[in-house]
């Protein structure tokens, strides 16, 4: 077991992938010579050459075209979008082709592609590098969008994502990619994609959260726990498709849920989710679904960027609410 960062712990994945199948590639802006803007894909072209790892313009939507084309004659492309807030030239590919490959060709082909990307605040960086907009992706059918809270998770999701015959987005929570560190083996092994994951057992709430978010609400529960206070914490890990048993049946047995994400509340896919419990779980509830999230703004630039984000207090507040309800 090595102690490994979650920025580490995508270039083993990568390097796994690549080693295991050589029709993996990776492509995008700097992920070359520079070995990426925050190093995640360091080292790869030295160890797999040019042909496997290779730069781009600055071009995301033909980044996004390329990868299409190179899934739909047997290539596993791994696409790197610098940053999420760049993300938006693609989203023409994503949603017009790669999503439709296996509906438009009757299952003759199908677009095992990853587009890759930093996502999320929190590094104090300029306008369109923080941007978290997970929603707007999950809406496109046949998409999957995933999000991993921790090293391990990431190094197993991505190679899940890398192994799956379909398209998948992969976002990546910035601010965890240094920050976040855990023991864990390079064995090659991965993790179901579309299912959530159960980080803490409780009795009394159930905190849904995903990426940087699952951090803050374990803090939350954690100061929720010396107040006689019980949460049961969720990692959605896989947002689309979404795991709804798993919440709903955590939901039945808390009574209250309340929800976390980074990005704003309105359009927010915690309002999927709390559609789905009232679908789902109505006659459970002992209070109202709560939502602890961005604001309906652009995020704030580095000085007012730490009061955008949800965090332990304002989560364990909203949880103290839900608890005046009987």
């Amino acid at each position: 077991m090595t102690a490994t960062s979650l920025v580490k712990a995508v270039t083993l994945a990568l390097a796994r992938a690549m080693q295991e199948n050589d029709k993996v590639l990776v492509l995008g802006e700097d992920v070359g010579v520079d070995g990426g803007v925050f190093r995640a894909t360091d080292g790869l072209l030295q160890r797999f050459g040019a042909e496997r790892v290779f730069d781009t313009p600055l071009a995301e939507a033909a980044i996004a075209g390329i990868a299409v084309g190179l899934a739909a004659q047997g290539f596993r492309p791994v696409a790197e979008i610098q940053f999420t807030g760049f993300i938006y030239p693609a989203i023409d590919q994503l949603a017009n082709h790669a999503s439709r490959m296996r509906t438009r060709t009757r299952g003759r082909l199908t677009c095992p592609m990853v587009v890759r990307s930093p996502a999320g605040g929190g590094i104090r960086a300029p306008e369109h590098h923080s941007e978290s907009p997970e929603a707007m992706l999950a809406h496109i059918p046949g998409l999957r969008v995933v999000i991993p809270s921790s090293p391990r998770r990431a190094y197993r999701l991505l190679l899940a994502a890398i192994r799956n015959p379909d398209p998948v987005v992969f976002l990546e929570p910035t601010r965890l990619y240094r920050a976040a560190v855990e023991d864990m083996e390079d064995d090659g092994l991965d993790l179901p994609l579309d299912r959530c994951f159960v980080d803490r057992e409780g009795t009394d709430v159930t905190l849904v959260a995903w990426g940087a978010m699952v951090r803050e609400a374990l803090e939350a529960a954690s100061a929720l726990a010396a107040d006689g206070i019980d949460a049961e914490v969720i990692d959605v890990a896989t947002i689309k498709p979404l795991d709804a048993e798993t919440i709903l049946t955590s939901v039945r047995k808390t009574g209250r849920c309340v929800i976390v994400h980074e990005a704003p509340l309105t359009g927010g896919f915690g309002g999927e989710i709390a559609a789905r419990i009232a679908d789902g779980a109505l006659l459970s509830l002992l209070a109202p679904i709560a939502r602890v999230t961005g604001y309906d703004t652009v995020i704030p630039l580095p000085r007012l960027e730490q009061h955008y984000f949800p965090t332990a207090v304002r989560i364990a507040a909203a949880v103290r609410k839900a608890m005046t309800f009987s």
